[in-house]
Formats: structure tokens, C-alpha cells, sequence
């Protein structure tokens, strides 16, 4: 049993006790219930697969959130040779550390 949840412009494929690292959402909480209805595609005990957007009416997938985990650190170094110039910029993306709890397909 998978489904495929659309979040925020990015796709996930999910299946039920994962865990992901979804985009930060800020506001979240530990601990707090996540709903996704916007699910893409759903497959379900049976063997039968729902497509669409939305699949099914009712299909949804519950996550809780465990956190927030930071990414790996990129570095970008702009050099100029012969001109003892160089500059180095770093980042880390933050992301919401989330555990698939249920998925219901409608």
C-alpha cells in the first residue's frame, strides 16, 4: 500500500510507519497531526491503483511530525585567478522530519 502526495510543488511517495523530510513548515509542532489531501495517486490492500488528481475523494494520507532536521551543507566558491580574489558561500536547507501514520484511499 503507497501513495504518491503532492506537497507544496514537490511529489513524495509514501507508505504507511516511513518517515520523510518534507520542506520546513514553520508552524508545525512535534508532535502534531499532518493531513495531505492532495494525493495524486493511491494504491490500496487489494492491489487496485487510483489515479488523478485528487484520487478518489476522500483519499488522504495523516503524517505526525517528529522535527526539524537540517539538511548537508553546500559549498559554492567563486574564484578569480591571477586577481587574489575568492569567495565562499554556504547552506543548509531546513526540513520537517514527519512519520506516515495512515493512508486512506476514498
Amino acid at each position: 500500500m503507497y501513495a504518491i502526495v503532492k506537497d507544496r510543488g514537490k511529489q513524495y511517495k509514501v507508505r504507511a510507519g516511513e518517515r520523510h523530510l518534507i520542506d520546513l513548515k514553520a508552524d508545525a509542532q512535534i508532535g502534531q497531526i499532518l493531513e495531505f489531501n492532495d494525493v495524486l495517486v493511491c494504491s490500496n490492500e487489494e492491489g487496485t491503483t487510483t489515479f488523478g488528481t485528487p484520487a478518489g475523494n476522500n483519499a488522504k494520507v495523516i503524517a505526525e511530525v517528529e522535527g526539524i532536521k537540517k539538511g548537508v551543507k553546500s559549498m559554492t566558491i567563486k574564484f578569480r585567478r591571477r586577481k587574489e580574489s575568492m569567495t565562499r558561500k554556504g547552506h543548509r536547507e531546513k526540513y520537517t522530519r514527519i512519520k506516515i501514520k495512515e493512508i486512506i484511499c476514498g
